[in-house]
């Protein structure tokens, strides 16, 4: 499974071997620090939140989307904008405030 996180027109990607089992304390640490180096402040996006529902979501696309994918779509989560693409691919969007957007995409494992 990949997480690419994007802020304006650059990117910093993970690559997670097991969705269930992860440093997603790390990831966050790292999530924000790309943040701080855009001069944004994520932590009123609740990212860790919005990626551990994406993964849920996403997880187990490999033998077709499940339901929850859509379901978490359609539920939306806080100033994001969520679309499932094809492929089992989830993408959430939310504006920084100054224009510069901010894209977290899950793409499963193949």
């Amino acid at each position: 499974m990949e997480i690419d996180v994007k802020i304006g027109k650059e990117s910093i990607a993970f690559n997670i071997d097991n969705p269930f089992m992860f440093d997603e304390a790390g990831m966050l640490r790292d999530i924000v620090g790309f943040g701080t180096k855009h001069g944004v402040n994520l932590s009123g996006f609740s990212i860790d939140r919005l990626i551990k529902r994406m993964i849920k979501g996403v997880a187990g696309c490999e033998d077709g989307c499940p339901a929850d994918a859509k379901a978490i779509v359609r539920a939306g989560f806080g100033s994001f904008s969520l679309s499932y693409i094809e492929g089992g691919i989830l993408s959430a969007k939310a504006d920084l405030g100054n224009g510069t957007p901010l894209e977290v995409k899950v793409f499963p494992e193949f």
